[in-house]
């Protein structure tokens, strides 16, 4: 082609990756808070929801319920076998059309062999323990929409990789829009266990769809059965895989336990704790997930940045945890009379321990996906197993005497544990260093914080405003108030760290 006179040739112009530039940590840092505050609206439809499933069903059929939603947790866990996380990080890194196009396509026929195979055990488990009569086909109904959730969290790793979160997070918002919605539709029109379990099939297919839909045109969607290409995989993520499914064995297994061998009522009410924890300890996947992408390539390309970015996301989980943690515990009163409809029902004393583990499960969360990054997966196997082990044998042995209190402390005990492994482990053999002065501080405005609630002493919405305004005060005193919030409250983009580069990223 001639150049017109006068005029420079026109250079080709090569595509630039986000995840490699300055505004990768910003992006994240957005893209995280905006998967958090719909996932806070997601939330808040489930409070809009859960109440009325809960008086609707009772404590004994809402345990039943809950038990088999565990169940296929589990099972999801088992089978899940790291998938999702491992597509997010070689999609991260991988830039060729064709070997996206097979990766995915492998993943897909591995997600739906794994996930087959995971409901046809969650239904020799229901027949083996005799779970009454509907929940059989209860299980069937709620193994297909594990199914169905997991390949569109798969489907949307491709959204995730290239930060993308607004779209993934409407997509989320969508699903929960959803199910809500439904639930209310079959409360009012008087449904059982069995309709309330199938409700998660149909709006995970909305997700999907939608999903679909956004990526089609950037990857192809085919399913590959070749079990030949599935086993490099298979091999390359049995750790990680085997970690995973450990690490919602620990998260459930209490509630499994108990449905065994604890009284109805119990398990009622630690079910309806569980649920509303079930809903916060995804907080932190939320909102340090949109950071993977640019942990993985700094661990491969940049020491400095990577530290950093481990140093940040470790105090952002340990201040935002603690604070969650403050205000569900101040607020765990109204947030089970919302559910029950019962003031000074059993089920609050039980929320308030499970609290706990929010500021555990951020740090946890926080120091994870350094570690993934580094390839430390015998540590994080080992992590998750000792937190799995202790929770089996702390519920074995409190629950019987302490009924659903028993389990909530087996679960907050498992979920310390796992946090501080996963901190030590991360800091072993060169590992970046952690600001560990951060716990102190923290720990003095929470106690400051949680102090000035319980004066406060009006309403326990009250005292929750007043304990989170007094923490945030007492960081900004101590000069620990996080920059990236910070920077985000004012419009502006995160502050460079040391290294140059974002604070997150």
């Amino acid at each position: 082609m001639r150049v017109p006179s006068g005029e420079p040739p026109q250079q080709p112009v090569v595509p630039i990756d986000i995840v490699d530039t300055a505004a990768a940590g910003p992006a994240a840092l957005r893209g995280g808070m905006v998967r958090t505050l719909t996932f806070g609206a997601g939330m808040l439809l489930s409070l809009a929801s859960a109440p009325l499933l809960i008086r609707h069903l009772g404590d004994v059929d809402f345990g039943r319920y809950v038990s088999v939603l565990a169940l296929i947790g589990i099972v999801a866990g088992l089978t899940e076998g790291g998938v999702t996380t491992i597509a997010l990080r070689e999609l991260s890194v991988t830039a060729q059309r064709a070997a996206r196009n097979r990766l995915m396509g492998d993943l897909l026929g591995l997600r739906l062999a794994l996930s087959g195979a995971g409901v046809g055990l969650a239904l020799a488990f229901t027949a083996i323990v005799s779970y009454q009569g509907d929940l059989l086909l209860g299980t069937a109904l709620a193994g297909l929409g594990m199914i169905v959730m997991l390949t569109q969290l798969l489907v949307a790793t491709v959204l995730q990789s290239t930060l993308r979160f607004g779209w993934a997070a409407l997509i989320e918002l969508a699903r929960q829009a959803v199910n809500a919605g439904l639930i209310v539709a079959l409360v009012l029109a008087g449904g059982g266990v069995l309709a309330f379990l199938a409700v998660g099939a149909v709006a995970s297919l909305v997700g999907l769809v939608l999903t679909w839909m956004l990526v089609r045109g950037s990857i192809s969607l085919r399913p590959a059965f070749h079990p030949r290409r599935w086993m490099p995989l298979v091999r390359e993520t049995l750790l990680f895989a085997i970690a995973t499914a450990v690490n919602t064995l620990y998260f459930r297994v209490t509630i499994v336990i108990m449905s065994l061998i604890a009284t109805g009522a119990q398990t009622g009410y630690f079910s309806i704790s569980f649920r509303v924890m079930e809903v916060l300890i995804g907080v932190p996947a939320m909102l340090f997930g949109a950071a993977f992408p640019i942990v993985v390539r700094s661990a491969r390309d940049d020491r400095a940045r990577f530290e950093n970015a481990a140093a940040r996301m470790f105090e952002l989980g340990l201040l935002l945890g603690t604070l969650l943690t403050m205000c569900v515990a101040l607020a765990a009163p109204f947030i089970i009379e919302i559910f029950t409809g019962s003031s000074g029902h059993p089920s609050a004393a039980v929320l308030q321990i499970q609290s706990i583990a929010l500021v555990a499960s951020f740090v946890a969360t926080a120091t994870g996906y350094p570690l993934l990054s580094l390839g430390r997966l015998r540590g994080i196997l080992a992590a998750n197993c000792l937190s799995l082990l202790l929770a089996a044998c702390l519920a074995l042995l409190l629950v019987p005497q302490h009924g659903a209190q028993g389990g909530a402390i087996a679960a907050v005990v498992a979920d310390v544990a796992l946090a501080s492994a996963n901190a030590v482990l991360l800091m072993r053999r060169g590992g970046p260093p952690l600001p560990l002065s951060a716990l102190a501080v923290t720990a003095a405005a929470a106690l400051v914080g949680y102090a000035a609630g319980r004066l406060a002493g009006v309403h326990p919405l009250v005292e929750t405003a007043v304990a989170a305004i007094a923490f945030l005060v007492v960081l900004g005193l101590l000069r620990r108030f996080p920059p990236e919030l910070r920077d985000l409250l004012r419009g502006r983009s995160a502050t460079p760290g040391a290294d140059g580069g974002p604070p997150v990223g």
